[in-house]
């Protein structure tokens, strides 16, 4: 045992001799999660609020102008132009001003006043399908709370006093009631920070050895397999956890993400997420005997299905059933799900242990795996 603790620590301190001597590698480690969590956490949003809107107003009366003001009075919706034709509004969708045209009938007022019903036209630009059905979404609860309002008073106009709702709908949102999505995004960005980096940097390692022709040294040395990768693993764990620290305390703070769960859980799942991400990349990089393979090798099997197939922006649902049958073999995905479970939930081990339970299993098969090729390579 003194032996392998003597050889581990012996090519850890040679790696990280390395990292330190290659500023250009570190700095590409510390930078990328900046970036990354500038550009995906601050950048990117998900929330679909003022929608550049249009009004075709072919009414012209006090009734349009009040349905009008229950438009603007929504944060939903952003009244750029009120219109009385539709050739205005058709060009602003076509340049882009517009996303949502709702177009008010010219019988608009006499028809309220009679207390029959009118028709609303919604017209929404396609061509960005998700945000157009939000919006419609959106555009139809304004029009039934304008709805439930003019009965009201027409109601009371026939002196049948307040109407009440048959029926009465309470919404709680729980975990993100602000329905904020920094809250869903950065949380599951902290995987992919550390898919990308773990994976990359150490599906470079021993390519880089064959390239500079050190492995032959290494033959000749006493260093076993499961040493070789242990000792190059440990200072990349120590550049990952420097990462996920980094991008927790971001998240936290400069976001607002709150942190409901144990930091004692999201450090066990954080260790053993990192472990399984730096074996594959090791496994990629006793694959590849040149740093540009390894560096496509490493790409393609780290930042697209962490990006892609695990729940990170498009939920797993929504996907085709063979889709979702690949993503189960995904680690990001029961990682992704943690991280969202001890941010925003508090969750205890009574509810994420089957994610944790793959992440072990995950990373003790890569492990071994990657122990059993370089050995191959080694003989």
């Amino acid at each position: 045992m003194t032996a392998f603790l003597r050889r581990t620590r012996a090519i850890a301190r040679k790696e990280f001799l390395h990292i330190l001597r290659d500023p250009l590698s570190l700095a590409m480690a510390l930078a990328i999660p900046f970036f990354m969590l500038l550009l995906f956490g601050y950048a990117l949003s998900l929330d679909v609020d003022h929608v550049p809107t249009v009004i075709v107003d072919s009414n012209r009366t006090p009734q349009s102008r009040d349905f009008i003001s229950h438009l603007q009075g929504s944060r939903y919706f952003d009244v750029i132009d009120i219109v009385e034709s539709y050739a205005p509004a058709e060009q602003a969708i076509q340049r882009g001003k517009a996303l949502v045209v709702i177009a008010i009938p010219s019988d608009f007022s006499r028809q309220i006043q009679l207390g029959n019903s009118v028709d609303i036209q919604v017209l929404l630009d396609g061509s960005d399908s998700n945000t157009a059905n939000i919006a419609f979404g959106y555009a139809e609860g304004v029009v039934g709370a304008y709805n439930a309002t003019v009965r009201a008073v027409f109601a009371n106009r026939r002196g049948a006093g307040d109407v009440a709702p048959a029926v009465d709908v309470t919404t709680r949102v729980w975990y993100n009631p602000d329905l904020k999505s920094k809250n869903f995004i950065v949380p599951g960005l902290i995987a992919v920070i550390l898919q990308v980096i773990a994976s990359l940097l150490t599906s470079l390692t021993i390519a880089r050895e064959w390239e500079l022709g050190n492995m032959e040294l290494l033959l000749s040395t006493p260093v076993r397999p499961r040493e070789l990768i242990l000792g190059k693993m440990s200072a990349f764990v120590v550049i990952g956890l420097a990462d996920a620290s980094f991008a927790v305390l971001v998240g936290r703070f400069f976001f607002g993400v709150p942190l409901r769960g144990s930091l004692l859980d999201l450090g066990i799942s954080v260790l053993s997420f990192l472990f399984g991400a730096l074996c594959w990349g090791l496994l990629i990089s006793a694959i590849a005997r040149n740093q540009l393979l390894a560096y496509q090798m490493g790409l393609l099997t780290s930042f697209l299905p962490s990006f892609l197939l695990s729940g990170f922006l498009y939920a797993i649902g929504n996907m085709p059933v063979p889709i979702q049958a690949i993503s189960y073999i995904v680690p990001s995905r029961y990682f992704i799900a943690i991280l969202k479970g001890v941010f925003l939930k508090d969750i205890g081990y009574s509810i994420m242990w089957p994610q944790l339970v793959f992440l072990f299993l995950y990373a003790a098969l890569v492990f071994l795996v990657a122990t059993r090729r370089l050995n191959q390579k080694l003989a």
